[in-house]
């Protein structure tokens, strides 16, 4: 206390402008209406001006929470546009269905969603990488469950916790997708080649497909992990593999996985009926 008055009574001075200063402001202000509006209109200047950096400050904050709900929604209309997809392939596949009104429901066609998820660990740089996302067991998170971002295939689920999931993403050679020629029945097995995170090599693309260099790729759909047609990359090259029959093609991811954030869970509800339909017919083979 004795060093604040001694603080005080050595900067008496200061004080004693300021204050003097505060009172000759208000005699300008209230006796003189010139001043009066130059001041009024200086302080809504600065007001303005505060108010509007204020408002960029929020608005940049609530950018994150603004992305994540378009995420969420560009997800569900990818969503309702593979379950139409696949919709109009059941129905052209059954005339019956086409002429009448469909008995099953969109959910019993096309039984996936999806579940958001933030990455929170991701390596590209080395042979085997791994992603770590937030979501995990509580949030409804399996094994085998397919992820996928805003620009295409991203990985499978290869463990998970209560709360976290490892990922095997395409960058690792663990990881093998059945990938098809969009608008082509014909598919093949695609890896990833270890050398550029840009670029992936499917394998096994029978000879007699039809297809040119710029072409898409996507999902064949036949595992219980993907459903068809989620994009996977472009064309860049091809090539015949040794057996004549087949065509081996590098193809240009279009997931950049060097600034992955967001991405989506898939969940298949007739995965585990679909597995173990395939494990009895193995075992009795």
């Amino acid at each position: 206390m004795r060093k604040l008055l001694e603080f005080l009574v050595s900067k008496r001075h200061w004080f004693l402008f300021i204050l003097l200063e505060v009172i000759s402001f208000v005699f300008v202000y209230r006796n003189n209406a010139y001043q009066r509006n130059i001041i009024f209109s200086s302080a809504n200047v600065v007001t303005g001006h505060i108010a509007s950096i204020s408002g960029s400050v929020i608005s940049y904050m609530n950018l994150r929470e603004i992305n994540r709900d378009l995420s969420e929604k560009n997800s569900q209309m990818e969503m309702d546009l593979l379950r139409l997809q696949e919709e109009l392939e059941d129905l052209k596949a059954d005339t019956v269905s086409f002429k009448g009104a469909v008995s099953d429901s969109t959910e019993q066609l096309f039984p996936f969603d999806f579940v958001m998820a933030r990455v929170i660990y991701n390596s590209i740089s080395y042979v085997s990488n791994y992603i770590t996302i937030n979501k995990g067991k509580n949030d409804g998170i399996a094994p085998d469950m397919g992820v996928i971002s805003d620009r295409g295939v991203v990985g499978v689920v290869s463990k998970v916790s209560d709360n976290m999931a490892l990922v095997i993403p395409v960058l690792n050679p663990k990881f093998n997708l059945s990938c098809k020629v969009k608008g082509s029945n014909y598919f093949g097995s695609m890896t990833w080649n270890g050398r550029s995170i840009q670029y992936a090599n499917l394998e096994q693309l029978p000879r007699h497909v039809e297809f040119v260099q710029g072409d898409t790729i996507v999902t064949s759909g036949f595992s219980t992990i993907f459903p068809s047609g989620i994009i996977v990359g472009t064309i860049a090259s091809f090539e015949k593999e040794k057996d004549d029959n087949y065509f081996s093609l590098e193809v240009k991811l279009f997931t950049d996985f060097s600034s992955l954030s967001n991405v989506r869970v898939l969940r298949n509800y007739r995965q585990k009926e679909q597995k173990t339909l395939q494990e009895e017919v193995r075992r009795n083979d």
